[in-house]
């Protein structure tokens, strides 16, 4: 049966700092008072992630113009060793966790020299081994988002990690869609299910659509892991701030979250300690349906079901019909043998 838990909930800063710590610095602040797990950054270095000539994505493209290259879109949104232990002392003083999705491997040794506890894993690395086989060897939890990947990427990467040193038990497989904003009909939901049943792994889910109804479907839907995009205003420049939330909706969407994992439970069927009171009151007893005579023969004339449960149970009808009534019975008196 499934025990209670509680589904580690990211807010994904990423970008949207635009490159400035105090945005950084006020998206923490935000973030914590939702009440959220985490907050989750992207750590690279420009010249190790990309060539210079390499294009922007479409949705890039739209967010921030055709003019600039990707390249020095990128470059502009670099964090520093110091800036990142700044961010991080920060969540702390905001009691929230510090994540970050390395882009490289300089920034991999970066964020372990920082003793990052999780390592995020961002969709487009999940074809790159010599990446993933220098995670692996940290053996720390790992996030692993699986954006415009098939089954057998994912087993591949999976592979690799447990190969190079960390534990199945430590890996959580993120869903993903890396269309920002991602249309509803590509969201694919019950793929989380698929990748869950075919590699026995715990699943989450990383989302970019616009809205909270998603994630909270991806969290009544077994998610362990949900993260979502955070923004002080979807107006702000940059690729991610459409398709993010602001605080007022990240803040309802962990609510509705954390609502589904009250709900959940653990799985076993009984009466729940708030309704049980109500059992006697709904339920059904048999009574009169008129008024019977003494030696009379129950049937289902005379006889009814009705409310409240403080007779003989309404189960019992087929054990009645037939008997005689031992003494005469008022219309709606409940009977009794």
């Amino acid at each position: 049966m499934k025990k209670d838990r509680k589904i580690f909930i990211i807010a994904e800063i990423g970008v949207n700092h635009n490159g400035s710590i105090e945005i950084a610095k006020r998206l923490i602040n935000k973030a914590a008072e939702s009440g959220v797990d985490a907050v989750k950054l992207q750590t690279f270095k420009a010249d190790n992630l990309l060539i210079k000539s390499a294009p922007k994505a479409l949705y890039q493209k739209k967010a921030t113009g055709k003019e600039e290259s990707q390249f020095e879109m990128i470059k502009k949104l670099e964090l520093t060793f110091d800036d990142h232990k700044e961010l991080i002392r920060h969540c702390k003083k905001n009691k929230i966790s510090f994540l970050s999705s390395p882009f490289d491997l300089e920034s991999i040794d970066l964020l372990n020299k920082l003793k990052i506890k999780i390592f995020k894993i961002p969709s487009g690395e999940i074809t790159n081994l010599p990446y993933l086989r220098k995670i692996g060897r940290l053996n720390k939890k790992v996030i692993l988002s699986t954006g415009m990947s098939n089954l057998s990427e994912i087993e591949n990467a999976l592979n690799i990690l447990v190969r190079e040193g960390t534990s199945k038990g430590n890996i959580t497989v993120l869903h993903c869609n890396t269309e920002y904003p991602t249309p509803f009909k590509d969201v694919n939901l019950y793929a989380m299910l698929t990748i869950k049943d075919t590699f026995n792994i715990k699943v989450g889910y990383s989302d970019h659509t616009v809205g909270i109804e998603i994630p909270i479907a991806a969290a009544a839907l077994g998610a362990t892991v949900i993260e979502k995009h955070l923004t002080l205003n979807k107006t702000m420049k940059g690729p991610d701030h459409k398709a993010s939330l602001e605080p007022a909706e990240l803040m309802a969407m962990v609510r509705a979250i954390r609502n589904i994992e009250l709900s959940l439970g653990d799985g076993f069927k009984r009466p729940s300690y708030s309704e049980q009171k109500n059992s006697r009151i709904v339920r059904k007893s048999i009574a009169a349906s008129r008024d019977i005579k003494q030696g009379e023969i129950f049937n289902e004339l005379n006889i009814a079901t009705k409310r409240p449960a403080a007779g003989i149970s309404a189960m019992k009808w087929d054990e009645i019909i037939g008997r005689r009534a031992k003494r005469p019975f008022k219309k709606d008196e409940l009977i009794k043998i």
